[in-house]
């Protein structure tokens, strides 16, 4: 599958630090290139903002799955995600 950030993920991305960019960012290819990445997620439920997201440390990669994309939407920490 393909990867694709929205700009507002994108600035989540460059407001980590080096290191936690670097984790996150290796971390969604690993599941991007998996033969099934949604068995990596975890699927939202009453969630306005995306349906999967993924659970990388203690961040939180929220995104949905269009076609063979993988549009990633939001990345906070898991204590901001979800307000």
């Amino acid at each position: 599958m393909r990867i694709n950030y929205t700009r507002s993920a994108i600035i989540d991305l460059q407001m980590l630090p080096r290191d936690i960019q670097k984790r996150i960012a290796v971390k969604t290819k690993f599941f991007a290139n998996a033969d099934n990445p949604i068995r990596f997620a975890e699927h939202l439920t009453n969630h306005k903002d995306a349906n999967f997201r993924f659970r990388v440390g203690e961040y939180r990669v929220m995104f949905d799955v269009v076609d063979n994309t993988i549009f990633i939407l939001k990345i906070k920490h898991r204590k901001d995600i979800y307000k």
